[in-house]
């Protein structure tokens, strides 16, 4: 008997021990993962585009830099982190864990760079090198977002107001309070540490989560919002908890051990997630078992798909794949040779197909999203690149210029997880188009240049607080409605030609306006002190005076922006009053 409850123990053994490897197998290939995976991967990228409000200052003293110079390696950085059309084509005929390896490089090498310019290690670069530098290590953004984002929206069509908020809200929002805090625990107030540890760590998370990351063809599940909500809440926890500590450090002051503490409270929310990817995975892999399917994931990759047709339905659609259908095209076209390829370009399909990347480029709606962007995006990205030296010229302390940064990028986060969700609820539920809400959005940005130029008593807070909300807001919004007009087949490069508006706008109304306004200012507070600059001496400006005009155009130009939205939500209203997700559920 005891040889035979012996023997019967072995199949038993050996069947948990096959079901705990086909349960771990689950959770590491499952698109649960993937998201959290895209979550890290997009808030480490992020990094060193968020923080540069805060080691600017940095560069600015050690290198000797002017507020033009300073604003135009700004410019170079937000070129490169919104320029990814070339990473947006690699993606198009390549896998993700391509463009997410080609970004990690990029990242180490630019960063490190600027670390060894500041440090002295290497001997001072010219501008034209530093402005290189910056550009590389910036534009691993964009190759780290494609990989990771333009996946998520194509694995989750039905959902992409839900999934570019949480992405999105987690990069560069909450990114720039996160590693305020890794940065304070880590090196107290060494900003010229943050720049290596900006250099290292998105590199690190890339290549650690690049099997995780890839295109899957799925079937909605039912439950499929609501995990995405389970995202949205635990992300609010972390914001909410943020904000509280950072009252807290504001109030009484954290020596560094204790910004540790406070560290590992941000750490715990931030992998909490991983809870909700190990749940969703195990129900799954249950109703797999209970089902029978015997390893079968409900995860249909295509090619799997293509794999179990049975020969008669390959003999069925072997027509689909004779030279026929595919040599007719040719023998029109050869009769109608009046009709070139660039007559298609202006011959674009009805809005929410498949638009080919010139009929998208060359069309009027995506012109006027892009105007609109420019003129948005790119005021709020130049109150945020002047950030410190707004704050030093207004007479703030170094510790305020910290809180400015934790409380715009947690206001950053929630502009963007707002604008995701509460778009997504409005357009299915009351049919409220996205360009609108883009529109109201631009117009409240309005409001906080104003503050800023006005430098309303004790206002300053609340401006950070309003153009940290409308920069993050402006973004899902413009992802989502460049998806939603003109298809998702070329997403990858159309979603990185929208984000080109933005390093546009940053160099006419950062580098172009508002750095050349403030040194002409700078400049003529020395001439009344009786001063001259010398070669190579830093260029300071204090005073309301320093950034008034500048902001005063920006409000203007903002409010053109949002006149220009309201032209395209003219253009649109009939398309989204329609259901638009219609085709994702036939």
């Amino acid at each position: 008997m005891e040889e035979m409850a012996v023997a019967g123990t072995v199949p038993s053994t050996d069947s948990n021990r096959t079901g705990m490897k086909s349960l771990a197998v689950q959770i590491l290939t499952g698109r649960w993962l993937m998201v959290f995976a895209a979550i890290l991967v997009m808030f480490a990228a992020a990094s060193a585009t968020s923080m540069f409000g805060l080691y600017s200052n940095a560069l600015k003293s050690s290198l000797g830099y002017d507020q033009t110079t300073l604003n135009l390696l700004g410019f170079f950085k937000d070129l490169g982190a919104n320029v990814g059309v070339i990473s947006g084509l690699i993606n198009e005929v390549t896998p993700p864990w391509v463009v997410l390896s080609m970004g990690a490089a990029m990242n180490l090498f630019g960063y490190l760079m600027i670390w060894l310019a500041v440090s002295g290690k290497i001997a001072k670069p010219h501008v034209w090198q530093m402005c290189l530098y910056i550009c590389i290590g910036s534009n691993s953004q964009a190759f780290a977002t494609t990989g990771a984002l333009v996946t998520c929206v194509k694995n989750f069509p039905e959902n992409r107001g839900a999934v570019l908020g949480i992405l999105k809200g987690y990069q560069g929002a909450l990114t720039g309070a996160i590693i305020t805090q890794m940065y304070h625990a880590f090196y107290g107030d060494d900003a010229v540490a943050l720049i290596l540890f900006v250099a290292w760590l998105p590199a690190a998370i890339s290549l650690a989560f690049l099997p995780a990351i890839r295109i899957m063809k799925v079937g909605q599940r039912r439950n499929e919002l609501k995990v995405f909500y389970n995202f949205l809440y635990i992300s609010l926890g972390l914001a909410g908890f943020l904000m509280i500590i950072i009252i807290v450090q504001k109030k009484f002051g954290f020596t560094q051990s204790q910004y540790g503490g406070s560290l590992a409270g941000v750490l715990f929310l931030l992998f909490l997630p991983l809870s909700l990817v190990v749940k969703e995975e195990f129900e799954l892999w249950k109703m797999n078992k209970q089902e029978g399917l015997n390893g079968h994931s409900q995860l249909n990759i295509i090619t799997e798909k293509l794999n179990t047709e049975n020969t008669d339905q390959i003999d069925a659609s072997s027509p689909l794949s004779s030279p026929p259908p595919v040599s007719a095209p040719a023998t029109n076209s050869h009769n109608q040779k009046g009709n070139s390829w660039l007559s298609n370009v202006f011959r674009p399909p009805n809005r929410g197909e498949d638009y080919t990347i010139l009929q998208a480029l060359f069309s009027i709606d995506m012109f006027l999203l892009f105007l609109a962007t420019i003129c948005g995006v790119g005021g709020t990205l130049t109150a945020i690149d002047n950030l410190g030296q707004i704050g030093t010229s207004l007479g703030y302390p170094t510790d305020s210029l910290s809180t400015f940064i934790s409380l715009m990028s947690i206001w950053n986060y929630l502009g963007r997880v707002v604008a995701g969700f509460a778009s997504e609820i409005f357009l299915t539920k009351y049919k409220f188009p996205r360009p609108l809400m883009l529109a109201l959005i631009q117009l409240l940005a309005c409001a906080g240049h104003l503050l800023m130029a006005f430098n309303v008593h004790n206002a300053l807070y609340l401006a950070w607080m309003i153009i940290g909300f409308c920069f993050g807001a402006q973004w899902p919004l413009l992802f989502a409605i460049i998806s939603e007009i003109f298809g998702l087949k070329y997403y990858s490069t159309l979603y990185n030609f929208g984000s080109v508006a933005s390093p546009i706008g940053s160099y006419l109304l950062n580098v172009r306006v508002a750095g050349y306004l403030y040194d002409k200012e700078a400049e003529r507070q020395m001439a009344a002190a009786g001063s001259h600059r010398k070669p190579g001496e830093e260029l300071t400006c204090i005073g309301p005076e320093c950034f008034k005009l500048a902001f005063l155009i920006i409000a203007g130009v903002t409010l053109f922006g949002t006149l220009t939205t309201f032209i395209l939500v003219l253009r649109t209203r009939k398309f989204y009053r329609t259901d638009i997700y219609k085709k994702f559920r036939e």
